[in-house]
């Protein structure tokens, strides 16, 4: 029996916009009907409970699938508690049932969906009053894109003040939210659980997501923990007395609580927005790449183990992700991938009276991208939230100049030419100049926000 989907948005919405929009449908937000491009995804299934030397096989397997991506999608990727027993899982629209792949390459391409939550429920006192009650909202949404080929992974950040259309989703206590027209797309993590945030990114962006997982606030800052801490370059001090971050210009090491209000603050970046804080996120999400990509990470089983430990505690999971094989399929799929090929975006938005709405035109052009697994090509852009280039690194690239010849007189070699026959080939076309962010391999300073314009 349906529930009263639209009042229980009035509750749980944290912006006085999202309860006078409940009724209106958006032209912006409104779900365009398009052809499906039908993703190729393994096939997988669940594993039997198994003994503890069954289990030790699993910490190890698991080990393999932590990768890259963010702290929260590492820490979504590593699935079992080392510890105890698997938690119960999330069941997806579009999972499927069949024989988990073998340790290796996952065949053909990967949509997983990772999610933050920002519930305080079981995170101790670091983040406030445990006791006090509060509505459970999706602080980080990000879909991690994985090419058939596995030659490139696309990373699409959802800002959580976007209004979007959010369908009839399953209650996890039975029954059915009904479907709404114009809410934040943060709130569907407090109607229909994880399932429902899933549901609502699919009819988003027309892509079948067949994995997801959910983290708090200690995975997080433990996974960060758990990998040695991760360099970040800051332009300007970031202080921020919401979060309680305080940081100087330089480069620094973040690793735990602190790692945690650096991924979090909005007051203290950019322009004091969501979005400033997704750039913010993206510049922590490069390093964090290149890091476990130059420390061989998952060559040391140490550093591998104690990564899967700090993220199995701290989430909750698809039925898709409870298969061992599966996960450790995709992140074989990553591993390889150069750090150019890993591209971080935020989903076009325009500004709308309480938050922001998707920018039509430039959604369909950045999807497309990847649903032809096609790399995004991003305008540089220059808008104030964005981060800001590492001068260190701007410096270091001088020994080439804008034509292409090196700092001793030779030339270099054209990087669009077809190695066969020496022929420019044509440069993929840019995404508009709304779609921002960066790759893997671009350094990138965070830009402090003065506390007299918070």
């Amino acid at each position: 029996m349906s529930r009263g989907f639209e009042s229980h948005a009035l509750r749980h919405s944290n912006h006085a916009a999202s309860r006078q929009g409940g009724s209106r449908v958006s032209d912006q937000v409104r779900t365009r009907t398009r052809a499906r491009k039908t993703p190729t995804f393994a096939r997988h299934g669940r594993l039997r409970k198994s003994n503890p030397f069954t289990a030790l096989a699993k910490v190890a397997a698991a080990a393999v699938a932590v990768v890259m991506v963010s702290t929260v999608s590492v820490a979504a990727i590593a699935t079992y508690d080392v510890a105890t027993t698997v938690k119960p899982g999330v069941t997806l629209e579009n999972e499927t049932d069949g024989p988990a792949p073998k340790i290796g390459a996952i065949p053909g391409g990967v949509n997983l969906l990772l999610v933050g939550s920002d519930s305080r429920q079981g995170q101790g006192d670091a983040y406030g009053d445990p006791d006090v009650e509060t509505s459970v909202l999706n602080d980080v949404t990000m879909l991690m894109h994985i090419a058939e080929d596995h030659s490139s992974a696309t990373v699409v950040s959802f800002p959580r003040d976007m209004f979007v259309s959010i369908p009839e989703c399953p209650d996890p206590s039975g029954g059915t939210f009904s479907a709404m027209s114009y809410q934040k797309i943060n709130t569907t993590l407090s109607y229909g659980g994880l399932a429902c945030t899933v549901k609502t990114v699919e009819q988003l962006t027309g892509l079948a997501i067949p994995y997801a997982a959910l983290v708090q606030f200690n995975g997080v800052a433990a996974m960060s923990q758990a990998v040695g801490g991760v360099p970040v370059c800051i332009a300007e001090p970031i202080h921020d007395d919401h979060t309680d971050l305080d940081l100087p210009a330089g480069e620094q090491v973040l690793q735990g609580k602190e790692a945690l209000q650096f991924l979090r603050t909005r007051h203290g970046v950019g322009d004091g927005s969501d979005l400033g804080r997704i750039s913010n996120q993206q510049v922590f999400l490069s390093s964090l790449v290149r890091t476990l990509k130059s420390s061989q990470t998952l060559s040391d089983p140490l550093k591998v183990y104690s990564i899967a430990k700090a993220a199995a505690k701290n989430m909750q999971l698809s039925n898709s992700l409870n298969s061992i094989d599966t996960m450790a399929a995709i992140a074989m799929a990553l591993k390889d991938i150069p750090l150019d090929k890993v591209v971080f975006v935020q989903y076009p938005t325009g500004a709308v009276d309480g938050g922001v709405a998707p920018s039509e035109e430039s959604a369909q052009a950045l999807m497309d991208d990847i649903k032809n697994d096609i790399v995004p090509v991003l305008d540089p852009g220059d808008a104030a939230f964005l981060s800001v280039p590492d001068p260190s690194e701007a410096s270091a690239g001088d020994s080439t100049d804008a034509g292409g010849a090196t700092a001793d007189g030779g030339a270099t070699a054209d990087p669009s030419a077809d190695p066969s026959t020496g022929d420019a080939t044509p440069a993929p076309e840019a995404l508009p100049s709304d779609v921002y962010g960066q790759t893997a391999g671009e350094h990138t300073c965070s830009a402090g926000r003065p506390v007299e314009d918070q």
